[in-house]
């Protein structure tokens, strides 16, 4: 299951950084699904910054730079990976 946390507003190609405007929380290890009209990729937020400090977790409201695998667009929309735990029915 995803569930969508905010949008790009900024890529710096040359650093490969992301600026995203979150509209809910994030932090370090959880998975994101970039998605847009010519990005789509998921891969592990391993850092983040504000203002040049690394932080572990965000709150909504904030504007974090995280490091990306891949090239993305202004406007793409950012998505956490819900991982649910499906235990058996016995």
């Amino acid at each position: 299951m995803e569930v969508e946390i905010g949008r790009v507003t900024h890529f710096y190609s040359h650093l490969c950084v992301a600026v995203l405007s979150l509209s809910d929380s994030l932090k370090l290890g959880d998975r994101i699904h970039f998605y847009g009209h010519a990005t789509d990729f998921t891969q592990r937020v391993s850092s983040m910054e504000i203002d040049h400090h690394s932080i572990v977790w965000v709150k909504p409201g904030d504007n974090v730079a995280l490091k990306v695998m891949q090239p993305v667009h202004v406007h793409d929309m950012v998505y956490r990976i819900v991982e649910e735990n499906l235990e058996p029915v016995t």
